[in-house]
């Protein structure tokens, strides 16, 4: 059993207790039958947004996959737009806050982000690379005894110690397509 299941019970119970809390503050606040109008009418609507954002995720998918593209950014835009639509269809009023959050560009964004970086991770770089496409690297001129030192330091955020590939020259500066291959895998 993975280390973090083991903290989604008490995980469920606060949540539960943080809604409760809030549902009671903003009941006394605005009256309960208010309340519970407000609860039922963002769960109706997250159930209608639920099936807007299911079908265009199925659409966007099938877009990328006919136009022989990596479906990843669709399939992550998808997943954060049906989780947001899921949020917003519990009846709470903390996870229809977060579920309608989700569902607004910028923040859909981010949230877009942080799910291709933790898929990223999890992942091997073929698959990762099957998903999204090719990377993005940044490469930084250097001379071959920094370059190979740096490179064959370990990686902090990740504690993997990578291999040093002697630096090549390339003229003018130009941009060559090459591919990632961790060793191992």
């Amino acid at each position: 059993m993975r280390r973090g299941l083991r903290f989604v019970p008490v995980a469920a119970l606060v949540a539960a207790a943080v809604e409760l809390a809030v549902f009671v503050g903003v009941g006394r606040a605005i009256g309960f039958g208010s309340a519970v109008l407000l609860v039922f009418a963002a769960s109706l609507l997250g159930l209608v947004l639920l099936r807007r954002e299911g079908m265009r995720a199925w659409r966007g998918f099938r877009a990328a996959a006919q136009a022989a593209q990596p479906p990843g950014p669709q399939v992550t835009d998808g997943l954060v737009g049906l989780l947001g639509a899921l949020l917003l269809a519990t009846p709470g009023l903390v996870s229809g806050v977060v579920g309608a959050l989700l569902l607004v560009p910028p923040v859909r964004r981010l949230a877009r982000g942080g799910v291709r970086r933790a898929t990223e991770r999890r992942v091997s770089s073929m698959v990762a690379g099957d998903l999204f496409g090719p990377r993005v690297v940044r490469v930084r001129r250097g001379t071959a005894e920094s370059t190979s030192a740096s490179a064959s330091a370990t990686t902090p955020s990740s504690g993997v110690r990578g291999t040093v590939v002697e630096p090549m020259v390339v003229d003018g500066g130009r941009a060559i397509d090459g591919e990632i291959v961790e060793p191992g895998r």
